[in-house]
């Protein structure tokens, strides 16, 4: 089982480490706010496709075919949490490469999109010491690290879920029998 979920988990962390990393070349660092976070969740759900297949895997190989709920879930937590830190190694791989300042751009985005609204000049420095004090707090790993985890993770036990509770049932998609 530990093999399944380390071959599983690194599988879809390669995935979205290699997709992070090619957004943010494609985009000179920063990509648009808009599509940035559709692309970032679309590419989770893509790579931790693998931890349908892990657990699937684990259900015909491991286990003659049948699987429980609570096993399957948790093979499927499992895979998750690898990748969730092959997540965060990725990111902080990018912000070091690139030599990226996220929190700046990010606060300053957060400021120009509050501007286009119509916020107020009471409401945009309020915001603006938000960002500030996010600045300070992003610029702590510890801080940083479980944040960027976060963002990952739910999406991973959302699948794990999905996947158990599909999977617990051995008539769906069951493993085939080597032709003889």
């Amino acid at each position: 089982m530990l093999r399944t979920i380390l071959k599983y988990g690194a599988i879809a962390g390669v995935v979205v480490g290699a997709f992070m990393f090619a957004t943010f070349l494609a985009f000179g660092g920063e990509p648009p706010m808009k599509y940035g976070m559709l692309i970032g969740y679309t590419t989770m759900l893509i790579a931790l496709s693998a931890v349908f297949v892990g657990i699937k895997r684990h259900r015909d190989v491991g286990r003659g075919g049948v699987i429980g709920f609570w096993p399957a879930l948790g093979v499927g937590l499992g895979i998750s949490v690898v990748a969730g830190v092959f997540y965060v190694v990725a990111w902080e791989g990018v912000q070091a490469l690139l030599d990226m300042d996220f929190a700046t751009a990010y606060g300053n985005a957060m400021l120009e999109q509050a501007r286009a609204n119509g916020a107020s000049a009471a409401e945009i420095a309020k915001m603006s010491a938000e960002m500030a004090e996010f600045k300070v707090q992003y610029a702590n790993p510890l801080f940083r690290l479980p944040m960027t985890f976060a963002e990952i993770f739910p999406v991973g036990v959302l699948v794990s879920l999905v996947s158990a509770a599909l999977l617990r049932n051995p008539r769906f998609l069951p493993a085939r029998r080597a032709r003889g």
